[in-house]
């Protein structure tokens, strides 16, 4: 089915549903196809190419939403699936905040779509994922074992149409690549991973890739623990990162309303140190997850949400905008066509500093380097309490010393926030979130 068929079928489908007697309607269609490399020892291990299609519609009537989705574009399928909206509002709870978003003109304009990545051949794809396998056993004698190296991409359409007349569409891909390998060294081993993900096929660094695997690998070979203590702990960008997934839904408006947020009402509030200003922007050029708008149609923007340490403000979707009296960030996320709009991140980061990350550690007397961290999803977004075993390299007077395993560092995400007393300036983005290197002091280390 065409691009331009599509918007006709949204359109049609809209016209149904309110002669059916919706009061308000919208259509969410999709058009994906997904290509998965995976190479080990140099041989292909597995290849997946999954294409989909498929419409959800949400319809309003006496303040009840509904909601249905399918696969199936014929024209049954698709009277069935409006008729099943129909009924499935009159099951849900009235709500007066229910809300479809208005009509919008202006989108901002992104470079989402790089032809080349359709151009370029399954076979050359391959040789991508194999050289990523070859550069991160060439760079380090050490490496023996690949557990997978990958390339794989994504090619999109989204439409978006509702009965206040808004009608909207873009196109997108990206692609990237992975390598998980081990390393061994005298009878021990460790696991390391690199990844890249980019907007643009040329840009793909597979020497990158498996050179940042293998240094991952080697670099905690022959780890040891340490003695319990208090230390200052440098988190580098992924683990820095992995701390905003946990504190991301803290942010958003969903959960300040269901009461499971650290941070309800303490908007104009100091909330962590001056080093901190953390943003959300779904229009972030050369981003993979940038759109012009977001699962609703609501066009995508730059929201600061902490700004040197002060709560500005929560992350919304047009339910709960209506809802706090304010206007929506853009933040209607939906996984697919298969869900409604949730409140979640596009790309979510902590906003670089001034200093390298070697000029960090450099003043440094001790702390500890953070380079894995286990348990994270145990971590409580509501209480902001974490207890993680950890791995990382020790610091002494602002030299790397000696790979450290077999620790726990504790505490709770309202400390970390405001113990943050350093942020470097190597913003590094890992798909739809991004965190340069920090120093957060005072931090509880139980070791041997």
């Amino acid at each position: 089915m065409a691009s331009k068929n599509f918007m006709h079928l949204g359109l049609d489908v809209i016209q149904k549903a309110k002669k059916l007697g919706a009061e308000n309607a919208e259509v969410f269609i999709l058009s994906a196809r997904d290509l998965n490399i995976q190479v080990a020892n140099q041989e292909i291990d597995n290849i997946k190419l999954a294409e989909e299609r498929g419409l959800g519609i949400r319809v309003l009537q006496n303040s009840r939403m509904g909601f249905a989705y399918t696969s199936d574009l014929d024209v049954t399928a698709i009277d069935k699936v409006i008729n099943q909206a129909l009924a499935n509002s009159t099951k849900t709870a009235e709500d007066e905040f229910l809300t479809l978003a208005d009509k919008y003109n202006n989108y901002p304009p992104l470079d989402l779509y790089d032809p080349q990545i359709a151009k370029v051949t399954v076979d050359e794809k391959i040789n991508l994922a194999k050289e990523i396998e070859v550069s991160a056993k060439k760079h380090d004698p050490r490496i023996k074992i690949t557990e997978r190296a990958a390339y794989e991409d994504s090619q999109y359409e989204i439409w978006i149409l509702n009965s206040s007349g808004l009608e909207a569409y873009y196109q997108g891909a990206y692609c990237g690549g992975y390598a998980l390998v081990v390393g061994e060294e005298q009878g021990d081993n460790q696991a390391g991973f690199g990844m890249q993900y980019n907007l643009k096929y040329n840009n793909l660094n597979p020497h990158r890739i498996g050179k940042e695997a293998a240094e991952r690998a080697v670099r905690l070979l022959g780890a040891k623990s340490i003695k319990s203590q208090k230390a200052p702990l440098v988190l580098e960008p992924y683990i820095a990162t992995n701390f905003l997934g946990i504190i991301s839904p803290a942010l958003s408006a969903e959960s300040v309303d269901k009461g499971k947020s650290f941070l309800a009402k303490k908007v104009g509030q100091k909330v962590a140190s001056d080093f901190v200003t953390l943003i959300d922007d779904g229009a972030m050029e050369e981003r993979v997850l940038s759109a012009p708008f977001d699962g609703e149609g609501v066009p995508t923007s730059k929201t600061i949400l902490i700004e040197k340490g002060i709560l500005q403000g929560y992350l919304h979707n047009t339910y709960t905008a209506k809802k706090f009296g304010v206007k929506s960030t853009g933040n209607g996320v939906r996984g697919s066509y298969r869900s409604t709009p949730e409140v979640g991140t596009t790309n979510f980061y902590l906003a670089p500093g001034n200093c390298t990350p070697q000029e960090l550690i450099k003043e440094m007397d001790k702390g500890f380097y953070v380079t894995d961290v286990m348990g994270m999803h145990t971590a409580n977004p509501i209480s902001g309490d974490f207890s993680l075993g950890a791995s990382g390299l020790w610091i002494e007077k602002g030299e790397f010393t000696v790979p450290i395993r077999g620790i726990a560092i504790a505490g709770n995400l309202k400390e970390i926030l405001v113990n943050i007393d350093k942020v470097a300036n190597d913003l590094t983005f890992f798909v739809g979130k991004g965190a340069p290197t920090i120093r957060i002091n005072n931090i509880s280390i139980s070791g041997s």
